[in-house]
């Protein structure tokens, strides 16, 4: 018997994510460039962890009838509030000032530029909100996400300072 599912992840977040992928910058801006370059800060990102995503599509294939399946968290957070929350983890308070491309995220206390605004990283067909609805997942596989947000920005966080040899009590 054939079994056809589609799967619909909604974003996706993992520690094994390129560079080039907006995850827990901090210690990659401390090792690698004096400054991290983004897009759209407004953004909002139903921001989910792989390790979720991955129990919910083991229990797709579980699943007996073929059916459409969404995994998500269900909630956003803008990507400035996820870039202030992985600086939070090592020590950094952002703040920030000027508008638009001009904007810049700096460290409070050295009032170092940490973040700034580069058009190139804006997607030619931004979507400003993108947030998922995994209540059919969740009725239909008892599946839920375990990861809150603010456990999924430790854990990129924890994985890049593993990564470049520090911890974030080394940032504080």
């Amino acid at each position: 018997m054939a079994v056809a599912t589609a799967t619909s992840l909604k974003g996706l977040v993992s520690i094994r994510r390129s560079a080039q992928f907006l995850n827990a910058s901090p210690e990659r801006l401390r090792c690698k460039q004096d400054c991290l370059y983004l897009g759209n800060l407004e953004a909002k990102r139903d921001w989910g962890s792989a390790c979720d995503y991955v129990e919910g599509m083991w229990r797709i294939l579980k699943h007996q009838e073929p059916d459409d399946f969404v995994l998500a968290t269900g909630e956003t957070h803008s990507v400035r509030s996820f870039v202030e929350a992985a600086f939070r983890r090592v020590g950094k308070e952002l703040v920030w000032e000027g508008e638009g491309v001009d904007e810049v995220g700096r460290e409070r206390r050295s009032n170092q530029a940490l973040i700034r605004i580069d058009k190139r990283y804006f997607r030619p067909t931004e979507v400003d909100l993108l947030i998922g609805d995994a209540s059919k997942a969740a009725t239909k596989l008892d599946w839920k996400p375990k990861t809150t947000f603010d456990e999924l920005v430790s854990e990129m966080v924890e994985a890049d300072c593993r990564a470049y040899g520090t911890t974030t009590s080394d940032r504080s």
